[in-house]
């Protein structure tokens, strides 16, 4: 399995022959919006940096399978979990819908936090998401969590692999922190990777790794 980010939110996650895309944004955000064929596509909600289903082409001549509300799904071996929840939380107002994704891929589970910004994680939602081989999760403050709670998240969830998405890179017109303010929270240091290439086997048994990804 072969992750690879594009900023924001929008991740591409390829196994064989089979593609899934996750967030797909458009211009409006500044960054030049991804242009991939993809089998399956997922957004967390409806927003532009998060629903731009069209920057995508199916495969072959067949249509791109899209998820865009929660439920259970299963298409080319891959099961899939959308969970509600919401972002810019942290007022207590619970504003904006967001859907988490549980991914059961490869024997390995992949979770996609989306814009979550609630600062405290519910029992549901930990019951759910378990404990992720990779977690996907938002850092860099505005309406989703900062590097502070989302900290606290890992520490609470335990993943073996994150990866950040949701900060601040060069040509974005939202300002949000960077992903230093994370690995400084987090007390690491991590050297931006092209892409994340991942197998069961290698899912650290005990230590958390985390991988910063470069975007194109």
């Amino acid at each position: 399995m072969v992750i690879s980010y594009y900023g924001i939110s929008c991740f591409k996650i390829q196994s064989g022959d089979t593609v899934l895309a996750i967030d797909p944004f458009d211009k409006s955000s500044g960054l030049v919006p991804p242009r991939f064929q993809t089998d399956i596509v997922l957004c967390s909600h409806n927003h532009p940096n998060h629903n731009n289903v069209g920057s995508l082409a199916p495969k072959q001549d067949a249509e791109v399978f899209a998820i865009t509300t929660p439920g259970e799904y299963e298409i080319h071996g891959i099961q899939i979990r959308g969970i509600p929840s919401w972002h810019d939380a942290k007022s207590g107002a619970q504003k904006g819908k967001n859907i988490i994704y549980v991914l059961e891929w490869e024997n390995m589970r992949i979770v996609h936090m989306g814009d979550y910004g609630e600062d405290k994680l519910r029992d549901e939602l930990h019951e759910t998401i378990g404990t992720p081989d990779v977690l996907i999760l938002p850092i860099g403050g505005g309406d989703t969590i900062d590097a502070e709670t989302a900290a606290k998240l890992i520490t609470h969830i335990e993943p073996r692999i994150i990866i950040p998405m949701h900060y601040k890179i060069h040509g974005m017109k939202t300002k949000w922190d960077g992903v230093e303010t994370f690995l400084k929270e987090m007390g690491e240091k991590a050297s931006p990777e092209e892409r994340l290439t991942i197998k069961k086997r290698d899912v650290p048994a005990e230590n958390q790794r985390i991988v910063v990804l470069k975007t194109p």
